[in-house]
């Protein structure tokens, strides 16, 4: 979704046609030979793939009997194709799935219950919050491999320009920073999002949600939510605050303007630390600020809770799910999760992968401290398929095409479509 990189689509198209996806498909397979399993790695092909690929050699080298077949998807493609894929019994063996894609897979069977498995070997080491994410109905479908969220990420010099000593608390706080820095450091000071992931903040700001689960009702439209998004959308108006870019490469746009120190702040998440460093404003790394996303009026603070699990697809026949499951435990683990780390600068999903070497990195030390403002996702299969009314809705809300309330009751009754038991 938010991070996904079409420039390596028609590469990748290409090795997915040339490629026998279906682990349960042997053919490739001599009897007495090794195992050929397929995993389909959904990472950014640029500045994560090649961390990937070099660990499959190293499970390759300690494991004779089996072969990895890497196959990188484009992330925004990844959910569709595997769904086809694994209806039509011509799935991966493996998948880096998004943790809202996980129950939403395993609610059709397409995932296989990993409970007392090998993949999950070490699940006392695990995040107990992102243990969580990966169950469906009691049991659990993926192992954690990289956890991420939200935060402010901010160019220090430019607030110190400003006079600013810390990273603003509330809304409040960053309008009133913003004016200061276009004063006098003679740029924008917060430049936010349209799309429905990086308003979630502003919800969770007010104690509401797109729905509520528990309640089995639909509540993107209701009173608190309507303020959550007034607060987003008034984000967007005022001194020092850019105005909504609505265009299709908004999310390069605000993040070039970032890191060449073109705007002073915005709201990012962890795959983009290697990135931040790329930039002219972050070439001194220690420049980078990161703090809890800012309050809304309930005094909360929050962002959502995102990630990659390894599944094993429920479709392949035994020999190939054993070779999986050893194939997830390996990138679990902690020596694995630690090279992951500080290669890719992605956050680890287990506490003893946050090594001294790997909080060195002050990208990473500084998104595990806003980790603890994290907000999970409730545990249903149809929760990340919500954003999709938003992210049509919005951008017309904030380009002025349409009102917050006529933009809100239309996500409402898409959303409730996509939820048909719930009340509105």
């Amino acid at each position: 979704m938010r991070r996904g990189i079409a420039a390596t689509a028609l590469v990748a198209s290409l090795a997915l046609a040339a490629t026998a996806c279906g682990g349960s498909d042997s053919g490739d397979n001599k009897a007495d030979g090794p195992v050929t399993i397929t995993w389909w790695d959904t990472s950014n092909a640029t500045n994560e793939a090649p961390t990937y690929k070099a660990l499959v050699k190293q499970f390759e080298a300690a494991n004779k009997g089996i072969k990895v077949k890497y196959v990188n998807v484009p992330f925004d493609q990844a959910q569709n194709k595997f769904d086809t894929a694994a209806g039509s019994k011509g799935a991966p063996d493996v998948l880096r799935s998004e943790v809202g894609w996980t129950p939403a897979f395993a609610k059709k069977g397409y995932f296989l219950p990993l409970d007392g498995t090998e993949a999950l070997a070490d699940q006392s080491k695990f995040q107990p919050n992102l243990i969580e994410q990966a169950k469906y109905d009691g049991k659990t479908y993926g192992v954690p491999l990289v956890t991420d969220t939200l935060a402010l990420v901010y160019n220090k010099a430019l607030f110190e320009k400003a006079g600013i000593t810390e990273a603003p608390k509330t809304w409040d706080e960053l309008k009133a920073d913003a004016a200061k820095i276009k004063t006098k450091a003679k740029v924008d000071g917060y430049w936010g999002s349209t799309q429905a992931y990086y308003a979630q903040t502003f919800l969770y700001g007010e104690g509401t949600d797109t729905v509520d689960a528990s309640a089995k009702k639909v509540t993107v439209n209701s009173d608190a939510a309507k303020k959550a998004y007034g607060t987003w959308l008034s984000m967007f108006s005022g001194k020092g605050l850019h105005k909504a870019d609505t265009t299709a490469d908004a999310y390069a746009h605000i993040q070039d303007a970032f890191v060449n120190g073109k705007v002073a702040a915005i709201i990012q998440g962890p795959w983009e630390i290697t990135n931040f460093y790329k930039g002219s404003a972050f070439s001194d790394k220690s420049n980078l600020g990161i703090a809890t996303v800012p309050a809304g009026s309930s005094g909360k603070a929050g962002a959502p809770t995102g990630g990659h699990n390894l599944s094993v697809y429920a479709g392949s026949d035994s020999a190939h799910q054993k070779a999986a499951l050893k194939f997830v435990n390996f990138m679990t683990s902690a020596k694995t999760q630690t090279q992951i780390a500080l290669k890719n600068s992605t956050l680890p999903t287990r506490d003893d992968a946050y090594t001294a070497e790997v909080k060195a990195d002050p990208g990473i030390a500084g998104y595990q401290t806003v980790l603890p403002a994290a907000q999970p996702r409730p545990a249903l299969p149809e929760y990340s398929s919500l954003w999709g009314p938003l992210d049509t809705e919005l951008p017309k809300i904030a380009g002025g095409k349409e009102s917050l309330d006529k933009g809100l009751s239309n996500a409402e009754l898409a959303i409730a479509k996509l939820v048909p038991d719930f009340s509105k």
